[in-house]
């Protein structure tokens, strides 16, 4: 599963004196992408990242990880030096491609090197953003804005009814594999009414008996996915066509479909109550 390393300490602040450069590790993201030695998948070593020519006074602490100094940087030139052996790589191409440990941790880097890409001028007035000492935060010296990393709520519910589950194929689903709904909190809305207005808009079913099932951070672009299950309750499955593909009931006797990604939380989600028979 996506998680953070457990042996890992988040750091708010560069550490005084910064580590040398053979001690930290640096992830250098473009539009998203993690810059990667090939082969082996591994981050570029300090003298290749010093060779990118990449402003290293933007990049931000990260935490500590296996005894080295962890800091994250984006660039907007995808220019790499011919033969270098480097190349850039989609989030989602690594699962199961690397080491669950490091994914964790470069799924928080992404978030905080896009945080502060898009940060660097005030929201309210375009001042230039200073970072704040002590908080993950920018300031704006100018009208005193404060901009904290973004992290955006969303709900995840598998609808159980007797030993069927209801999955749903979302239409925007970048796997168009069947998974249990999910959905963004609206400002003002608690995850558990975010829950049954999801169920009612996406299906048209009203659901009870909400148990908290676990949550995940998902850097998609920066997401918290809070899971849950629930109990049917009434109605007919009615789709919402702008959202979901196609919605309908597995059983024990079903061909249940092929399992999304094993680091995401939604695999789990139906592992954890998918029927013996079709384990």
């Amino acid at each position: 599963m996506l998680h953070t390393p457990p042996a890992f300490v988040p750091l708010i602040d560069t550490p005084e004196p910064a580590p040398a450069a053979t001690e930290t590790l640096t992830f250098v993201f473009h539009r998203g992408r993690l810059l990667l030695r090939m082969p082996g998948l591994t981050l570029p070593t300090a003298a290749e990242a010093a060779a990118l020519d990449i402003d290293l006074s933007r990049a931000q602490p990260v935490g500590w990880w296996q005894g080295r100094y962890c800091q994250t940087v984006w660039t907007d030139a995808e220019l790499l030096p011919a033969d270098s052996g480097l190349a850039y790589h989609g989030m989602r191409s690594l699962f199961n491609a690397i080491d669950d440990d490091f994914l964790g941790l470069a799924s928080r880097a992404v978030q905080l090197a896009e945080w502060a890409r898009t940060h660097r001028h005030c929201g309210v007035c375009a001042t230039p953003m200073q970072r704040t000492r002590g908080e993950r935060c920018f300031t704006c010296a100018a009208c005193g804005m404060l901009a904290y990393p973004r992290i955006s709520p969303a709900m995840m519910v598998l609808i159980r009814k007797g030993e069927q589950v209801l999955l749903a194929m979302h239409k925007n689903s970048p796997s168009q594999r069947f998974s249990p709904l999910a959905g963004f909190l609206e400002a003002g809305e608690s995850i558990e009414e975010a829950v049954h207005r999801e169920v009612m808009e996406e299906v048209g079913l009203r659901v009870h008996n909400l148990q908290y099932f676990m949550s995940q951070s998902w850097p998609f672009p920066h997401s918290l996915m809070i899971a849950f299950t629930a109990d049917y309750l009434d109605g007919e499955i009615r789709l919402d066509e702008n959202e979901i593909a196609e919605a309908r009931w597995f059983g024990p006797g079903d061909a249940w479909p092929e399992a999304s990604s094993s680091v995401s939380i939604s695999a789990l989600l139906v592992r954890a109550h998918r029927p013996p028979a079709v384990a």
